[in-house]
């Protein structure tokens, strides 16, 4: 099904005083017949916009593109109650950030001998599996940073499940640090904020732990003031690898607000109207653990 976005230049002034323009502006549409009117209205939508008066769209071009997750389009009702994988796949010997070993997966009890064990045609299975905390995608607790924090087995469920999500977008900007400006737009207390960097698509090649995007010490700031549940990001690190002070990290742990590195598929969520799940196994004096990280769009 094609997907279309407008292009266009726009003015807008306000009943309170003031005025807002702008030049080559994108915005999702949901058809490609989409009048000037429309537009404007979309326009304010998207961008949440009170109190706006005159509205004069020009140079309107409608282009036949990919939605980018503007907050002008309602997905098709066929697209609603689905589930969103947001995790990659841990296999034998995978690479999750440069310098850590990968997991080693074999057999406990392989089914040739468990069927020596049992009895002739029934066959089981026992899988063992040797790692470090951090592979594939995974969240980070309190106790991963400071040694008096809430582990795995003593955060809160709720700390890590069914949480209402918001998307913040960065993909295909070319910037690599995420800093407030990106996330004002956004309501984000009591969510799971979900940075959409595209980095993923880097996953298993050594591009993915070189100049990666990263979140800033001041957006960590702003997300903790601004009550953020979770934060996830599809790179490497929420953190500037170059950057062994680790603020993100320091800044929401603290505020005992988990982190889930390694995300993928977060292309396919919209801005808003998700819940996120990413819940580890209860593990004393662990802070670190994989999970299988999914949303739930309505």
């Amino acid at each position: 099904m094609a997907e279309y976005r407008a292009a266009f230049d726009f003015h807008i002034t306000f009943t309170n005083g003031g005025d807002l323009s702008g030049n080559g502006f994108r915005i999702d549409v949901p058809h490609a017949d989409v009048t000037e009117a429309e537009v404007g209205r979309l326009l304010v939508k998207s961008l949440g916009l009170l109190m706006a008066g005159t509205i004069d769209i020009r140079q309107l071009t409608i282009l036949e593109e990919a939605h980018r997750g503007s907050r002008t389009v309602d997905p098709p009702a066929a697209d609603r109650r689905r589930l969103i994988e947001l995790s990659h796949v841990i296999a034998h010997g995978m690479t999750t950030y440069p310098g850590l070993p990968g997991p080693e997966i074999g057999d406990h009890l392989s089914r040739e001998a468990s069927e020596k064990a049992y009895a002739p045609g029934v066959r089981f299975h026992i899988g063992r599996i040797s790692m470090v905390a951090n592979t594939g995608t995974y969240v980070d607790t309190p106790f991963h940073r400071f040694d008096d924090g809430a582990d795995l087995a003593t955060s809160s469920l709720e700390h890590f499940a069914d949480l209402e999500g918001v998307l913040v977008r960065t993909a295909g900007s070319g910037q690599r640090a995420i800093d407030i400006a990106q996330l004002l737009p956004y309501e984000v207390r009591g969510r799971a904020v979900l940075l959409h960097t595209g980095w993923s698509q880097h996953w298993g090649t050594p591009a993915y732990g070189v100049d990666a995007p990263f979140l800033t010490e001041a957006a960590t700031q702003w997300l903790v003031e601004h009550g953020a549940a979770l934060v996830g990001i599809d790179s490497v690190n929420i953190d500037d690898v170059g950057d062994g002070l680790r603020p993100a990290h320091t800044g929401l742990l603290r505020a005992a607000i988990p982190i889930v590195e390694h995300l993928t598929g977060l292309e396919k969520l919209p801005p808003t109207g998700f819940r996120f799940h990413a819940a580890p196994p209860r593990i004393a004096q662990f802070g670190t653990f994989p999970v299988r990280a999914y949303a739930v769009v309505a």
